[in-house]
């Protein structure tokens, strides 16, 4: 499981529904929302290896955005397992 935070320029640039298509590439299940502060959270669910790729990919994410730092909630643990990835 993958609980961050993404920090930038990551609102208004299209981050949420990349972040799902990638997700989604990835055989991945959870979720992503708008922060009110102007951060972008994710929970993703799936294997290590498809977790560490979208990982990746969050600290880059799609071409309009400016990621500046991606934080990682260490610990974090849900009951809740998702059917699917989406946004919120």
């Amino acid at each position: 499981m993958l609980r961050a935070t993404v920090h930038g320029k990551v609102q208004g640039v299209g981050f949420r529904a990349a972040t799902v298509q990638q997700a989604r590439l990835n055989g991945l299940t959870g979720w992503v929302r708008n922060a009110p502060d102007g951060s972008v959270e994710v929970l993703a669910q799936g294997r290590t290896d498809a977790l560490d790729v979208f990982l990746s990919w969050l600290h880059r994410g799609p071409s309009r955005a400016h990621v500046e730092r991606v934080d990682i909630v260490d610990g974090y643990v849900t009951e809740r397992h998702f059917k699917h990835f989406e946004w919120r």
